[in-house]
């Protein structure tokens, strides 16, 4: 079961960091995709699928974020709120182009420093 979670999460990631570069090209261009309703729908499903295996693996691996046994665990949450916001802050509420990308590339870099996390599981800030 493990796995299985595992690999369907990784999917998931990979999913979601891809939409969200496609759309952020398709923000930057001004584009009528963005319009398209499946546009709008997908990625919260990607995202809730996102979410509820993230939650199982916790459950599962007892990796539980904000105890001290799991210091890594509570950053890389922390990665994933700070990619979330930044990622909103490019798709949704930047004025300008420079602004636009600093938040995208900022972003990357959040889930970047999460992928970090996930794979070495050594906290850099709070460890």
């Amino acid at each position: 079961m493990y796995v299985a979670l595992k690999h369907i999460h990784l999917f998931t990631i990979a999913l979601s960091v891809t939409l969200f570069i496609i759309r952020f090209v398709w923000r930057m261009m001004d584009s009528k995709m963005l319009e398209k309703k499946w546009v709008k729908v997908v990625p919260h499903v990607i995202d809730t699928a996102l979410l509820l295996t993230g939650i199982s693996l916790v459950v599962i691996t007892g990796f539980t974020p904000f105890t001290p046994g799991a210091v890594w665990m509570t950053e890389k949450l922390t990665c994933v709120f700070a990619y979330i916001a930044l990622g909103f802050v490019a798709l949704n509420y930047s004025q300008g182009t420079l602004f636009r990308l600093f938040a995208f590339f900022g972003a990357l870099g959040w889930v970047y420093a999460a992928a970090n996390l996930a794979i070495t599981k050594t906290p850099q800030l709070l460890g």
